[in-house]
């Protein structure tokens, strides 16, 4: 078995993939005609979303994303976090926390995105 990809469930499917594509550089690998789901090229495991409307017509509950009281996040990695951080918010991001200097060796900064999700711009973590 694997991690095949995680899905968030957002108001506007394309206007959320033109954000992550504007704030952090990334590729849409597929979006559906109906524009109910898309997804982004992130590797082996894809990021992906899907409307509330279609999640509700399926018969599900969703709930929208709060950075302030997330269950989760997104973590990109990159070598310069300054950079990415100050990209995403010229793209619409929230600022949720500055640059910072962690003692395990790893740099972060945190946004919310478009939609309320709580994403993580770090550096590998050295050893």
């Amino acid at each position: 078995m694997k991690f095949k990809y995680t899905i968030l469930y957002v108001e506007d499917v394309k206007k959320t993939l033109d954000f992550y594509v504007q704030a952090f550089g990334l590729n849409v690998s597929f979006l559906h005609e109906s524009e109910d789901y898309g997804e982004l090229d992130t590797g082996d495991t894809k990021l992906s979303f899907s409307s509330i409307k279609l999640m509700e017509q399926l018969g599900k509950n969703p709930s929208k994303a709060d950075a302030s009281s997330s269950s989760f996040e997104i973590a990109f990695e990159t070598d310069d976090v300054a950079k990415a951080l100050e990209r995403a918010i010229e793209s619409g991001a929230r600022l949720v926390q500055s640059v910072e200097h962690m003692p395990w060796g790893q740099t972060t900064a945190y946004v919310s995105d478009i939609n309320g999700a709580l994403v993580e711009i770090c550096t590998p973590v050295s050893s």
